[in-house]
């Protein structure tokens, strides 16, 4: 373990980084005060446990305590740091090739920042600085309390978004349906697959974002309901679906464009799967558990002439933010829906889909990935985006 350091005062090794930040690099998004409302909900959890310290190591919980910083380099690898929450404070412990930049543009104020060899073991080292510091550890166990032991606590303290999250979260949505409107609006039936989601890469990349997932089925594809992008043209429709991350967040979009009317059969199952979504969205409420949310799903397949087996075929979505989804609903998932809460529900059927990112306010629902150039159709009250047709 090497020295500590906070993020207002970084050892002289990290000075060249800290440069680069001062001329506008990147400055941390976070908020002193959304952070003490989230130390103070780790700290409830220590105190209903009866333990003294949390080891966080997933880039989701990681991300949400840390406010908006990036933990990662590769974006399917581990994350590069490690974070100990204890009664005396915050401590991010990092790789030493990793210290000069996290410091620089990651590291919120009042967070600690210690290094560790390349090649050590991030896990134990954090453990490290609470036996060090004379505190931070279980009781009577000497080690702190893992992060998998209370990930239902975790997962429903990052539940409800706080000011910063909402309005950094709302620009993202926006700006990634703005990228869906501009790129899609280009394509034609000679496009790819390829070039479609590479022009997609491009813009969300620009933007500071990562693309976590994108997704592309032209019409000689369009069974497939998670089509990773071929070199086949787009044909006479396509889907596209994009999920990107910046500062933490995850904002996840489909949209389906066409070079033709359509057919009878494809714009009934549009108007269907829309009806489907406005159950799902109808059954969102305060309170509700996300297990009875998932029996509507059900019911509303079938409801609506997609038949009672319709959902087993994908995944139906569910709570969004700090993960795609947080967690991916099924009969077993049992969190209690909150207020300010985002999600993402992604009904489908044979040909058809639907998905945007939404928050529930205290108005009612609020779609985040939204641009006002895209064609929607009113449904059950709520603007909801059909196939753009060119």
């Amino acid at each position: 373990m090497s020295q500590t350091t906070t993020a207002a005062t970084p050892p002289s090794q990290l000075t060249e980084a800290a440069t680069f930040a001062d001329q506008g690099r990147r400055t941390p998004p976070a908020s002193t005060a959304d952070r003490a409302i989230k130390r103070r909900r780790v700290l409830d959890i220590l105190d209903a446990k009866g333990q003294e310290s949390l080891l966080l190591t997933t880039h989701t919980a990681l991300a949400w305590y840390l406010d908006g910083s990036r933990v990662h380099i590769s974006l399917a690898g581990d994350p590069i740091a490690a974070l100990l929450v204890d009664r005396e404070g915050d401590h991010l412990v990092t790789f030493n090739n990793e210290a000069g930049r996290i410091a620089a543009e990651e590291l919120p104020a009042g967070v600690s920042l210690h290094t560790a060899p390349w090649y050590g073991n991030l896990h134990e080292a954090a453990a490290a600085v609470g036996r060090s510091s004379g505190g931070g550890t279980d009781v009577g166990s000497g080690t702190p309390l893992a992060e998998a032991s209370v990930a239902t606590e975790l997962r429903a303290a990052r539940q409800q978004l706080l000011p910063g999250e909402s309005a950094r979260y709302a620009h993202l949505s926006a700006e990634l349906a703005g990228i869906m409107t501009d790129v899609l609006s280009t394509a034609r039936p000679d496009t790819t697959e390829f070039e479609l989601v590479s022009a997609l890469a491009a813009r969300v990349v620009g933007g500071g974002a990562e693309p976590l997932v994108l997704l592309c089925n032209g019409s000689s594809r369009s069974d497939f309901r998670h089509p990773l992008a071929t070199h086949a043209p787009l044909g006479r429709r396509a889907m596209a679906v994009v999920c990107a991350r910046r500062d933490g967040l995850v904002a996840n979009i489909t949209r389906w464009v066409r070079f033709d009317a359509g057919t009878p059969e494809e714009l009934d199952a549009e108007s269907r799967i829309a009806a489907v979504e406005a159950d799902i969205f109808d059954a969102t409420v305060p309170g509700a558990r996300l297990d009875r949310v998932f029996g509507e799903i059900k019911a509303a397949y079938a409801r609506h002439g997609f038949g009672a087996e319709q959902w087993e075929q994908h995944h139906q979505g569910g709570p969004a933010g700090y993960a795609g989804r947080d967690p991916r609903v099924t009969a077993a998932a049992t969190d209690t829906v909150v207020l300010n809460q985002p999600f993402t529900w992604n009904p489908s059927g044979p040909g058809v889909k639907i998905e945007d990112t939404v928050q529930l306010t205290a108005s009612g629902m609020k779609v985040l990935t939204v641009d006002d150039r895209w064609p929607a159709a009113t449904v059950n009250g709520l603007k909801r985006p059909v196939t753009l047709q060119l």
